[in-house]
């Protein structure tokens, strides 16, 4: 027996000198732990730092996080007195409890606060990754800061307070885009017809085309407005399923004749309609209900006022090469807008109007008259010149598409050197003025 205990002693002793002697560190080390923001490692978490640290220094909270994902500890001091979505907790004694509690870590108080703002607060653009990637992915310039980027996606359905909206500068990026579309097309192409230049400045920057754009961009979306959201979301209160917008827009557009059932002429397009050509209606509200808008309209307004801040904060020259980048470099087929109904007529209308030889269609190759696909090539003469070729099963199916093609080679003429006034107004001393071509319009038949 004797034996036996000295044997387990022995190697009791040579165990415990064996084993090292774990101490624990240093507070020192881990000193930055304790400013605010108490630890507390999640269950079976066994390479934080905080789990050799001794329980007496640890607290209990409700949130268990890792020390490295942990935020940085701000203050919450973005007020919005003004606003009309803010409820009546944030009152003096929230803010004074707020103010007091600034140094301590993000709580369930702050939790709610955020949840009472109608957007995200202005300090929260600066530690958001999403708007800090999509202002590196636009490569804008570092005149434009993360607080106006995210101002800028945030609609007024989400937030009604024009101080933190998109609202006016969307505006501003409605006519700045208008202006910068219809100088590109009228000075390039000076004999489009009316509603050819209408079709072509949707096209461009038209709510569709916008709203595509904004997808390419990578522009999300955002469930539901809120302080919470992050900046870099399109912000907007989405429409309720089953809304139909001809149901819900107020009639009204500003013409004196508007309650006679008169057909909308191109004039009256000029005067009355948008940069479009198409009826301004203002969409209905229910009183009981929120305003709400689709994500087409949100995506819109972004980028309308993402060009209403370029134009403040970098200048008209930044801006307008911002357009050239992102709008004017995408394809568009003019000759697939133009529908003519009677070409033929068109075009004898035309040749009269310009002292032109009367057009005469002439045969130029067939081939398989007598098959069943027969191959007609017509084309279309003013005296000596060719004006338009066409082909088709028929002579006159191939006559029609003749004298098409040769109303689309007159309408589609671009001048060798268009000047724009844009860019003589930059102040290039290497671009000099040169009148444009104006031509005495379509032809009306």
């Amino acid at each position: 027996g004797i034996l036996c205990l000295n044997s387990r002693l022995a190697l009791n002793d040579h165990v415990a000198a064996a084993m090292q002697i774990k101490t624990p560190p240093m507070t020192a080390v881990l000193a930055f732990q304790l400013d605010g923001w108490e630890y507390q490692p999640p269950a079976g978490d066994q390479m934080c730092f905080g789990y050799l640290w001794g329980a007496q220094v640890l607290t209990s909270r409700p949130r268990t996080r890792c020390l490295f994902l942990q935020p940085v500890s701000t203050a919450f001091n973005n007020r919005r007195p003004n606003s009309t979505q803010v409820s009546a907790s944030l009152s003096s004694s929230s803010i004074a409890a707020d103010s007091e509690n600034a140094a301590q870590p993000p709580s369930s108080h702050r939790a709610r606060l955020l949840e009472e703002l109608p957007s995200p607060p202005v300090s929260a653009a600066s530690t958001s990754a999403k708007l800090a990637a999509l202002h590196a992915r636009l490569s804008l310039p570092a005149q434009v800061p993360l607080q106006t980027l995210a101002r800028t996606l945030v609609d007024p359905t989400a937030d009604p307070d024009s101080r933190f909206n998109n609202e006016s500068l969307s505006i501003l990026g409605r006519d700045l885009l208008g202006y910068y579309t219809a100088e590109y097309l009228i000075c390039n192409y000076p004999r489009l017809p009316m509603d050819v230049l209408f079709a072509a400045q949707a096209a461009y920057v038209g709510p569709k085309a916008l709203a595509t754009i904004a997808r390419e961009w990578g522009v999300e979306a955002a469930a539901e407005p809120g302080g919470e959201v992050d900046p870099g979301l399109l912000q907007f209160r989405r429409v309720k399923p089953g809304f139909r917008e001809d149901e819900h827009s107020i009639a009204g557009t500003g013409r004196p004749n508007e309650a006679m059932p008169w057909r909308r002429g191109i004039s009256s397009r000029v005067v009355y309609d948008d940069e479009f050509g198409q009826l301004q209606r203002a969409r209905a509200t229910d009183p009981n209900e929120p305003p709400s808008t689709t994500q087409e309209d949100a995506s819109k307004n972004f980028i309308r006022a993402l060009i209403g801040v370029l134009q403040l904060h970098t200048g008209r020259k930044v801006t307008k090469q911002f357009f050239e980048n992102h709008f004017l470099t995408r394809t568009l087929n003019l000759a697939s807008l133009f529908d003519f109904r009677y070409p033929t007529r068109d075009l004898s209308r035309l040749c009269a109007r310009e002292g032109f030889e009367s057009p005469v269609a002439r045969l130029i190759s067939e081939t398989g008259r007598a098959s069943v696909h027969p191959v007609f090539v017509v084309g279309v003469y003013s005296g000596r010149d060719q004006l338009g070729q066409g082909v088709g099963s028929s002579v006159d199916e191939a006559k029609v598409r003749a004298s098409a093609a040769a109303l689309k080679a007159w309408y589609l003429y671009s001048p060798l050197e268009a000047v724009r006034p844009s860019e003589v107004e930059e102040g290039d001393p290497g671009r000099k003025w040169k009148p444009n071509v104006i031509d005495c319009g379509e032809i009306i038949t």
